[in-house]
């Protein structure tokens, strides 16, 4: 009897300008996206967050990037998006609280409105540069996207809308997520915006040309031993914005 393929995943954040452009560019190519493939927050928790992150004995695998490494992707995410086409401004996150939009996300998607307020919430952060963590930018997204706010401004508050993002951070923990955009396509994983090929080849949505030279086995070529070294040689951050 043969098994079901388990669905894509495609681990995303609000935070990180690559997450913003993938998801752009994934949708622009593949319009099907949203039905295909499993989208799954994953954030910076706060700490009541990462409290119950321990109690069901997971972590948070994400490392913040140095500050020189913070500074090359302001450089590159401006190259990016002049290369795509996209306007962007970039925003000042002053003490942000990621549970916010987050979650407020969650709430929208219970609401069957996950995607226009993702619309919503990214044309404010990333081409009008407005903090998404101040509860009056998510109200206003919340209206823009046709959601009722309520629920959406209420959902950091939840019980149950808390349980749920701590059940899409521990999934993450335990599938080694460690940065945005993380695409999971049964045991192939591909980190980052410069993966998105890997992955749509993967789905098998790219034309067979495209496909030419993708290796079958993303360890091959790795050699022996290699894996007992992770962590010993780069202690810089894993720069999780991917």
């Amino acid at each position: 009897m043969s098994r079901k393929p388990a669905q894509p995943k495609l681990y995303f954040n609000l935070r990180s300008p690559f997450s913003w452009m993938a998801l752009r560019r994934l949708e622009e190519r593949f319009p099907q996206a949203p039905e295909r493939i499993e989208y799954i927050p994953y954030w910076d928790p706060d700490e009541r967050t990462r409290q119950a992150l321990g109690e069901r004995g997971a972590a948070f695998h994400y490392t913040q990037m140095s500050k020189a490494k913070h500074l090359y992707i302001l450089q590159d995410t401006k190259r990016l998006s002049q290369r795509f086409g996209y306007r962007m401004a970039w925003p000042i996150d002053v003490d942000p609280w990621w549970e916010v939009p987050h979650l407020g996300w969650l709430a929208a998607r219970r609401l069957g409105r996950e995607r226009e307020l993702y619309a919503a919430l990214t044309a404010a952060r990333w081409e009008r540069g407005e903090n998404i963590c101040d509860p009056e930018v998510l109200r206003r997204a919340a209206e823009e996207a046709g959601v009722d706010p309520e629920p959406v401004l209420a959902a950091v508050d939840d019980p149950e809308i808390r349980e749920e993002g701590v059940g899409a951070l521990e999934r993450a923990y335990h599938e080694d997520v460690f940065g945005i955009p993380y695409f999971k396509l049964g045991r192939h994983r591909f980190w980052g915006l410069d993966r998105l090929d890997d992955f749509l080849t993967g789905l098998g949505e790219l034309p067979a040309a495209d496909r030419a030279g993708a290796p079958a086995d993303p360890a091959a070529g790795i050699p022996d031993g290699l894996a007992e070294l992770v962590g010993a040689l780069d202690h810089d951050s894993a720069g999780g914005c991917g």
